[in-house]
């Protein structure tokens, strides 16, 4: 019983200090808007798995280059943003699909998939502007490239469960749900597509 006691303990200390929202696979904790962004996320998903799965076997990108973390650095760029051996492919393929799903409620912030160390290799059209002299500018505009390893993203992109919903405090200062699923790729984990939105 003690140690029942002590773990529940453990696991309400990191729910109150990660911001962490716990959803155990069960849809009775999820609201209507959760809903809409789980099966969005789902759908999305299944696009991004058949356009990886296509350029694995097109051999455009090899199914070891797919899961490439050798991370180039994209030189003059703050926060730090990162080229591999598939984001171009990416840029071309995927972002389609995020921004169609990205389109689907005007109270979706952001549709994208993240490897398991968080890095988005490609996001929405609208963060993906053309970088500025404006350090604020290329925060909120230009997010694509980046590595998400906060909490929450690394939280996101290794779950296994069949979704996560979390509480995400963006580096932009504002506060959105954030649901994932994760995506594989031939069975291996690759990372997890990741909806954000306001509650």
């Amino acid at each position: 019983m003690r140690k029942n006691i002590f773990l529940f303990s453990g696991i309400a200390i990191f729910i109150f200090f990660s911001g962490f929202i716990p959803a155990l696979a069960q849809d009775d904790n999820l609201t209507g808007r959760d809903r809409i962004a789980k099966q969005a996320a789902l759908s999305c998903r299944d696009e991004v798995i058949q356009e990886m799965e296509k350029l694995v076997e097109s051999n455009v990108v090899s199914f070891a280059g797919l899961f490439d973390t050798f991370y180039i650095p994209i030189p003059d760029t703050d926060p730090p943003k990162y080229h591999t051996q598939y984001d171009r492919h990416t840029d071309k393929v995927l972002r389609i699909i995020l921004d169609k799903y990205l389109g689907q409620q005007s109270w979706f912030l952001y549709v994208v998939a993240a490897d398991r160390n968080g890095y988005v290799p490609t996001h929405n059209s609208k963060y993906s502007k053309a970088l500025t002299d404006d350090p604020d500018y290329n925060l909120k505009h230009n997010r694509t490239k980046r590595i998400f390893n906060d909490r929450t993203g690394l939280a996101a992109a290794r779950n296994t469960d069949s979704y996560l919903l979390q509480e995400y405090k963006r580096d932009t200062g504002n506060t959105t749900a954030d649901l994932s699923v994760p995506i594989y790729i031939r069975g291996k984990h690759w990372g997890a597509i990741r909806v954000g939105y306001e509650k």
